[in-house]
């Protein structure tokens, strides 16, 4: 099993939406805590076995945040949360009671090809970004 660094966003390395959330976590994640893996690499594959997931469901993004796994809608604020500043509102969301927040994230994630777009392979990250991936984060 590949080592698993503590603050790590696991995404779908072919959505665009996913992929446009890395790049929004790259921009404001000022502190530079997190590391990314798409969920095609050796990397985002063992941390979704790691958390209990299946390796091949593609539908969930996976935030490690000091080592804990979070997925879906808490994995979102948790990821938002972390940017510190003005960010740190977005844990009201939280009072959303999560089956109602996992309701709407799963309605967006079984979509979100249709809505979003698909690419036709993990893109290669921008220079700044791809530093942050600890196995280069492309399968």
């Amino acid at each position: 099993m590949t080592a698993l660094p503590p603050d790590l966003i696991v995404f779908d390395g072919v959505c665009v939406l996913c992929n446009g959330f890395a790049r929004f976590v790259h921009r404001h994640d000022r502190a530079g805590t997190f590391r990314f893996a798409t969920a095609q690499s050796a990397m985002g594959r063992s941390a979704y076995a790691a958390a209990g997931l299946s390796p091949d469901a593609l539908d969930t993004v996976l935030v490690r945040r000091n080592g804990q796994s979070l997925q879906k809608s808490t994995a979102i604020l948790a990821a938002v949360s972390a940017f510190g500043g003005p960010w740190r509102a977005v844990v009201l969301l939280r009072l959303v009671p999560r089956p109602i927040r996992d309701w709407l994230y799963d309605r967006i994630a079984r979509n979100r090809y249709r809505l979003f777009g698909r690419l036709d392979s993990c893109p290669l990250p921008p220079a700044g970004l791809r530093e942050r991936f600890p196995d280069h984060g492309l399968s």
